[in-house]
């Protein structure tokens, strides 16, 4: 929320506040010389029980004067009106039980109006100027009145309210100018302030990732994107990073000390179960780049950014496929025709046999590429329902079992939540788990001994339902894991690579997303993290 500036300035309490001190100690001051004097006295000599007790309630009241001003209890201009009347009349006061003019005490008014002129409204110091006058003259008269007449000095009196009227009419101007300039840098603190919060509100609903870390390597400022993507929780400015993410931690200390490392390391961080590749991008926010001052990261989603791209690079690779592949789907049908009936024909030769097997099976291999390419080109919309995963993916299993003929246990469910739903189109879940178990069997079958297992779970992070698929293969090594999601992409003879890439289409044509995971022990996993059911049907609604 913006502040408004219409606050009244601290420049008329902090006036107040040292002039109530000074008041304080001129009070002190006068009862310590009062006491601590001989004979004669310095000040008090006409009166001296006049001068003590006036003094003490002139201490007193800058006592309770202190309390109001610390309390506010009312506004700075009626207390600094009373506390100017309240000056006048105790200088004056004492000023008479001291013997008048000659005493010296009357200088105080000068101080006292003057500072008053610094915080009053415009006309005020003049007033007060004038009844300090009319007080002196008045105590003059008094004097004059009284027993020792020849202690009235009116010329005395007159120069003294001569220079009160002149300091109240010199200090005026100047308390304007101090407190226009006093409201100018409120009014530009609370700009500055506005904007600190508008930057704050900018920075934590940037979607980027950003965090600002001190020489101490300690978090200075981080938003709500970063904290999420690290996986903390609650609050992290202040708190080392090592103890919110030790790798990027490790790696700014080797970064400050060898120029050679780059400026844009990428980390995987898993956060109970959930796993991704970030890419951090640090920029010095010290003099001419140095690298020992504090440090602004960008911290960005490895796999957004190649989301991205990938998308944009296959749009027309896509297109292009597509007219490729409409374009020689007849040619190549019409091979495959004329290899089955030259295979029919009699007196063929062991070697032309081969020879047309070979026609046959590379151009159902050719025909199998081009439907692929051809329903990754159309991307039908899909037709997401909510499902009870547990008996759907029993009724998967037995199909698949019996299809690939394998044996009892090769490929097992593994405990799941009751009453686990996803939400997903069933076609596509089921043309997608086929591929991953499909492959998962060819992976583990190398190492001699099948074995495929189906689990399934809630991200603890995210709340988001998911399915594996784990194998007991040899694993995927990194360049393989960075490629494999491509089209075309294969490291088998007889693939076409298109099998992984349609299945991440599919998950994302459902809003949900196929993750690889390297399995603990050797092995893969594929993980379809499905988008959850319930958030689903309440932004379709």
């Amino acid at each position: 929320m913006l502040q408004r500036a219409a606050e009244e300035p601290d420049l008329t309490w902090r006036v107040l506040g040292t002039l109530n001190a000074f008041r304080a100690l001129i009070a002190v001051a006068l009862l310590t010389i009062f006491v601590a004097g001989g004979e004669p006295r310095v000040f008090g000599e006409q009166h001296p029980t006049l001068f003590w007790v006036a003094a003490a309630i002139y201490l007193l009241t800058s006592i309770i004067s202190a309390f109001a001003l610390r309390q506010r209890w009312t506004g700075a201009d009626l207390q600094a009106a009373s506390q100017s009347l309240l000056d006048i009349g105790a200088v004056v006061v004492l000023m008479h039980a001291s013997g008048g003019i000659a005493s010296g005490l009357g200088g105080l008014l000068i101080v006292f109006v003057g500072a008053a002129s610094l915080v009053l409204p415009r006309r005020f110091p003049l007033v007060l100027a004038a009844i300090a006058t009319f007080a002196i003259l008045g105590q003059q008269l008094l004097t004059q009145l009284s027993n020792v007449p020849t202690d009235a000095n009116y010329p005395a009196a007159g120069i003294l309210s001569a220079v009160i009227f002149a300091m109240a009419l010199a200090t005026r101007p100047l308390g304007r100018r101090i407190q226009a300039s006093e409201a100018l840098a409120r009014q530009r603190g609370v700009d500055l302030q506005n904007l600190s919060e508008l930057n704050e509100y900018i920075v934590q609903h940037l979607r980027e990732s950003i965090i600002v870390i001190d020489i101490d390597t300690k978090i200075r400022l981080s938003n709500a994107s970063a904290t999420r993507l690290l996986g903390a929780t609650g609050q992290i400015r202040g708190l080392g990073l090592g103890s919110v993410f030790e790798p990027l931690a490790d790696y700014i200390r080797d970064w400050r000390t060898d120029s050679e490392l780059s400026a844009h390391p990428e980390f995987a961080i898993i956060n109970s179960g959930d796993s991704l590749r970030v890419t951090a991008h640090l920029a010095p926010l010290g003099k001419d780049g140095e690298r020992d001052g504090p440090i602004l990261v960008f911290l960005e989603d490895a796999s957004l950014m190649n989301e991205r791209v990938q998308q944009s690079k296959l749009a027309s690779l896509g297109r292009l496929s597509a007219s490729i592949a409409h374009e020689i789907r007849n040619p190549v049908g019409a091979m495959s025709h004329a290899a089955q009936l030259l295979a029919e024909s009699a007196g063929l030769t062991k070697d032309d046999k081969r020879l047309t097997e070979i026609i046959e099976t590379h151009s159902s291999r050719v025909s199998h590429i081009i439907d692929n390419v051809l329903q990754l080109s159309r991307r039908e919309s899909s037709r997401p329902e909510r499902l009870l995963l547990g008996p759907w993916l029993e009724n998967f299993a037995q199909e698949f079992t019996t299809t690939l003929e394998l044996q009892e246990g090769e490929l097992e469910i593994g405990n799941m939540p009751e009453n686990f739903e996803v939400r997903m189109d069933t076609s596509h879940l089921r043309q997608v788990l086929w591929n991953l178990c499909d492959n998962a069997v060819k992976y583990a079958s190398e190492t001699g001994g099948i074995l495929v297992e189906l689990r399934a779970d809630r991200l603890q992070s995210q709340g988001r339902p998911y399915v594996e698929v784990r194998d007991h293969g040899l694993g995927v090594d990194t360049a393989t894991a960075e490629k494999m999601f491509e089209p075309f992409y294969t490291e088998r003879s007889g693939g076409t690579g298109l099998g992984l890439y349609i299945s991440r289409e599919l998950c994302e044509l459902n809003r949900a997303t196929l993750l690889h995971l390297d399995r603990p022990g050797g092995g893969s996993i594929f993980r379809i993290v499905f988008a959850d059911p319930d958030r689903w049907e309440n932004e379709e609604k």
